[in-house]
């Protein structure tokens, strides 16, 4: 039948899968008259359903299947599962203006959502990264509570553009940002019939060449696109970057908010919880040990349990209505973790033999050579993210390594790590990368997290206290471990190389690059509490 506004649908293809879910692509109009497209699975037997919505600008037919169960298992257990193309994107009408078009088109989508007749008016979304924030955007007054979801499952997202997802310590995501962006710069090809151009940004992307010349492919191909603009803001400041602001009302409906410890949105998470608990709402929090494409045992049993609950009202297993729940390491249990109010402070002492006595005033120095530097690996910023080896880059001359006294019990360490130290450099721009790992009894390193914090301006040349800021952790350390903290100057390609000359690094190594020396001090490492105001550092 015709689209007649937000109430009406277009059939536009439909299917079945196995023997009882059914599916069919439908469109609807919003308020502008844009018809966007989504596609529906219906469960087996006679409806209406609740219904779960999923906004997404990668394809409806994906489906985020790369992280969560294919849509058909969630219409197996009696939802009636609703993803969209969103504004500019698939198969829907308009310009795709990322996040910006997503707060009127949200309230638009679940509106229409309510009144289809397979529905029975409940509705819950779910989704991660731009999904995870499409749930979040939503521009509905209390007066118009039939736009907003009855309960909501964000993953992997954030409010600040600036410090959840473009950048973090004042420097840009490097690898990651390019990345992202020409993966939608792509698909704006693709969507614009021009193969050549999409053939050169996955060309580009498969050989790595991306990372220097990334730029100029976005300026080319997605030139008004989010990832760019992003890479054109300074982000050692917050003046021009967004920071939205969802509806007091949603930040208090029922949300399950999933988290990684290596996914670079997990800042963004922590702070949905703090904004929520603010507003007056009961979040539950999850955090696995995942990166942002890779979830060992997936987050489906958990989100399926807390949307039959509070769609389907059934009751909430005992293994599911915990408020806080943590994963130490993969395929590992789930907790609460340990209850940490103050900071807990770790005493490092320098592993190489030629260092002062630690209780005396001492330097250690490192040199920055832009033409062999030293590379991230894993973590939250890592193309590849996660725990990995480092002890090949720990004996590079150019990292200093710190560590702890070995352990003499079993410690849950769980919280936000951050770095002080006094450290000068003799050009006015330097970088500082660090990294925590755990140095094993058998002399193996795994990293556990990492961090990074960018200094421009003559302020370099003074010995002044810096701080650096870690991605979040959990990790079980066992006795006779030791804490590891590696420092060096650089972290290519997960963020682009210093010049050294005072100005925004935007690439890799270049014949304008310079030398840079450093003088550090001694480390301060404390481990501040996981939830609550945090002071921040950048």
């Amino acid at each position: 039948m015709g689209g007649d506004g937000v109430t009406g649908q277009d059939v536009r293809g439909q299917g079945v899968i196995g023997p009882c879910v059914t599916w069919q692509d439908v469109s609807m109009a919003c308020t502008d008259g844009i018809q966007l497209v989504s596609r529906l699975w219906s469960p087996p037997g006679k409806g209406p359903w609740p219904a779960l919505l999923m906004r997404q600008p990668y394809a409806r037919a994906i489906a985020s299947s790369v992280t969560y169960a294919h849509p058909a298992w969630y219409a197996q257990h009696g939802f009636l599962v609703v993803v969209q193309d969103v504004r500019g994107r698939g198969d829907s009408g308009g310009d795709f203006q990322g996040f910006t078009q997503e707060a009127r088109d949200g309230a638009d989508t679940i509106s229409w959502l309510r009144q289809l007749p397979q529905c029975n008016g409940r509705v819950g979304s779910y989704g991660f990264s731009y999904q995870g924030l499409t749930q979040l955007l939503n521009d509905s007054s209390s007066s118009e509570a039939a736009s907003l979801p009855d309960c909501l499952a964000p993953a992997m997202a954030g409010l600040d553009e600036r410090l959840h997802w473009a950048s973090e310590g004042g420097a840009h995501w490097w690898a990651l940002g390019l990345g992202w962006g020409l993966q939608l710069a792509a698909q704006r090809c693709q969507r614009d019939s021009d193969l050549e151009g999409w053939q050169k940004i996955r060309t580009s992307l498969e050989d790595g060449s991306f990372l220097n010349e990334g730029l100029q492919l976005l300026e080319s191909y997605d030139p008004s696109g989010m990832a760019l603009a992003w890479l054109r803001q300074d982000p050692r400041k917050a003046q021009g970057w967004v920071r939205h602001q969802p509806p007091e009302a949603l930040l208090r409906k029922p949300m399950l908010l999933i988290g990684g410890w290596h996914d670079p949105h997990l800042r963004g998470v922590l702070d949905l919880w703090e904004r929520s608990r603010r507003a007056g709402g009961d979040p539950q929090l999850r955090i696995g040990a995942w990166g942002h494409l890779h979830w060992p045992g997936g987050a489906d049993a958990m989100q399926l349990a807390f949307f039959q609950h509070h769609l389907q009202d059934k009751a909430l297993p005992q293994n599911h209505q915990e408020q806080l729940a943590y994963q130490a390491s993969a395929h590992g249990p789930w907790g609460p973790g340990p209850q940490q109010e103050a900071p807990i402070y770790w005493e490092l002492h320098p592993e190489n033999a030629s260092a002062q006595d630690p209780d005396q005033d001492w330097s250690q120095y490192l040199v920055h050579d832009p033409w062999r530097p030293v590379p991230g690996r894993g973590g939250h910023l890592g193309l590849e993210s996660g725990p990995c080896d480092r002890a090949d880059l720990d004996a590079r001359n150019d990292v200093i390594c710190f560590s702890s006294a070995p352990l003499e019990q079993p410690f849950t360490l769980l919280g936000r790590p951050r770095l002080e130290l006094a450290i000068s450099a003799d050009q006015p721009g330097f970088d500082l990368c660090a990294c925590l790992s755990v140095l094993h009894t058998n002399g193996s390193v795994r990293q556990l997290c990492t961090g990074v914090a960018r200094f421009l301006g003559e302020h370099c040349l003074e010995k002044r206290i810096r701080q650096l800021e870690f991605q979040p952790l959990m990790v079980q350390l066992e006795p006779g471990e030791r804490l590891r903290l590696s420092l060096a100057a650089s972290a290519w390609p997960q963020i682009a190389l210093n010049p050294g000359d005072g100005t925004m690094p935007m690439g890799g190594t270049s014949a304008n690059h310079r030398v840079i020396s450093l003088e550090l001090g001694k480390p301060s490492l404390g481990v501040y509490s996981l939830l609550g105001e945090q002071p921040g550092v950048n």
